[in-house]
């Protein structure tokens, strides 16, 4: 590949984090870590899902996948000259642009690019909503797009993707990606190809940003020495690179946001930063001031009214997205505050199949059931929306209204959205179960605990059949419901702040 050559992977990098193209080009290769386990478990999962899809496909194709590369691009080119149907494996290149769709395929006397994916092809989808085109797939699709016209093979801009469903999602990229967003997929990608361009040729220099995307990248640790000599403002929870690259004109840093007199920025509800009112900035000064103070402590700024049951419940669920499969309900239960009457009591799918999954939510459901009254913790939204798709899919075990019943009762406490997010400022720079309880000292007893770990620990179990790998997921777990039991007798001890 020409050093110089634009590719479909960096305008994915690109719609994640701008930077993470300038590191992969300019970086030094001895600063990279080493790549996450969960990551190399996504790029198995692509590969062996492709490597399916191909085998399983019942019309005709030409395969390239097996030739070099400068005999591919020559072979794809004639082969869509001769008007072959259906290439798989094809690489194209028009100027500094250089693409290996995994499919190109004849239509309406031209050729469109498709991709295999082993993801949904939308984002979003619901009861209310059909979804929509995820942009880093529109970028690559687009960019295919744009280098089979410019070659003179493409009639339409309409690609495709095979998703993890076996369905066909079209990608109309004349259309905007919705209402928010009045521009084209088309504009957007040629927007982003620019600046690409412009950071691949070094003419734009960009700044790391502290984002959830940075837990998985191979430039964390070097990126983060870099935001922390910055004092970078995208340390402070939920300020985001777009909120950042605003306020710096105004703020360059952390310190001084901190120290900041926001009156001439100010004006009533609103302020001269676009999409930043006056009530988020001063929110963001208050999580700038806790981080430069010696010694802060998380501030209460509104009563917290708990459930007074004697029983209480800290639940967490464990779920694999790609098998779609809820594998693990955990509960710490305690009674009367008394730390040494805690029980962890877990309800694990032993098989990846439907069966296991509802026998493991009925005995979970059944437990909260048994256990009633009892009050009911659990940190964000995730729980409740997996038992709303497990009610969709056993509603012989439990309906949509037992579920929405459960988790809008009084005594079903959000700790995130009820009271940390509404009620409580931290000195932290994000404010998951993980960073907040290891705040207060907890210990998880893992090295690398996560969500994203656990699914690569769950794929391992299912392969091996480890007794210690699952032994290693049921103490992941437990401890997320410990953590959240000690966030919660912090959150009883914080003093309301004046």
């Amino acid at each position: 590949m020409n050093n110089n050559s634009i590719t479909a992977s960096m305008l994915y990098n690109y719609v994640k984090c701008p930077h993470r193209v300038a590191m992969d080009i300019f970086g030094d290769p001895k600063e990279r870590d080493q790549i996450n386990p969960f990551v190399q478990l996504l790029w198995d999962r692509g590969y062996s899902f492709e490597e399916d899809v191909i085998k399983r496909l019942e019309i005709p194709f030409l395969n390239l996948r097996i030739e070099s590369n400068d005999k591919r691009e020559q072979l794809t080119v004639e082969a869509m000259a001769d008007g072959k149907n259906l290439i798989y494996g094809g690489r194209i290149q028009a100027d500094n642009l250089l693409g290996e769709p995994d499919l190109i395929r004849k239509q309406n006397n031209g050729y469109v690019a498709g991709d295999i994916k082993s993801g949904a092809g939308l984002e979003g989808i619901s009861e209310e909503n059909d979804g929509k085109p995820k942009e880093r797939y529109a970028v690559q699709l687009a960019f295919y797009t744009d280098i089979l016209e410019r070659k003179g093979f493409a009639k339409e801009r309409t690609p495709f993707i095979w998703d993890i469903h076996g369905q066909e999602v079209l990608y109309d990229l004349g259309t905007s990606r919705g209402p928010r967003t009045p521009t084209s997929m088309w504009q957007d990608y040629q927007s982003s190809l620019s600046d690409v361009q412009l950071i691949a040729s070094g003419k734009n220099k960009t700044i790391p940003a502290l984002t959830s995307e940075c837990k998985l990248c191979h430039w964390r640790t070097a990126c983060l020495k870099q935001i922390e000599k910055l004092n970078d403002l995208t340390l402070i929870p939920e300020l985001g690179r777009s909120r950042r690259d605003k306020l710096c004109n105004y703020v360059a840093d952390v310190q001084s946001l901190a120290n900041a007199n926001l009156s001439s920025i100010i004006q009533g509800s609103k302020t001269a930063i676009p999409g930043v009112g006056a009530d988020m900035l001063r929110k963001f000064q208050v999580r700038a001031q806790l981080q430069t103070k010696r010694a802060a402590r998380p501030l209460l700024l509104d009563h917290i009214e708990f459930p007074s049951q004697e029983l209480e419940l800290f639940f967490d669920v464990e779920t694999d997205p790609m098998r779609e499969i809820c594998y693990l309900h955990g509960f710490v239960e305690r009674r009367g505050g008394d730390i040494g009457t805690e029980k962890y009591v877990p309800f694990f799918a032993d098989k990846t199949t439907q069966d296991a999954e509802k026998e493991a939510f009925a005995k979970a459901l059944g437990y909260i059931c048994e256990k009633h009254p009892s009050a009911i913790y659990f940190y964000s939204k995730y729980e409740r929306t997996i038992w709303r798709g497990l009610s969709k899919r056993y509603p012989d075990v439990a309906t949509e209204a037992d579920i929405e019943k459960l988790f809008t009762s009084p005594v079903a406490v959000d700790l995130y959205y009820d009271i940390v997010k509404l009620k409580t400022e931290w000195p932290t720079r994000d404010l998951s179960i993980k960073t907040l309880a290891s705040f207060l000292g907890f210990k998880w007893r893992d090295k690398e605990p996560s969500g994203a770990s656990s699914i690569e620990w769950y794929n391992r179990w299912v392969e091996t059949g480890d007794l210690q790998t699952k032994r290693r997921i049921l103490d992941y777990n437990e401890d997320d419901c410990v953590a959240m039991r000690v966030l919660t007798d912090a959150l009883r001890n914080i003093v309301l702040s004046s």
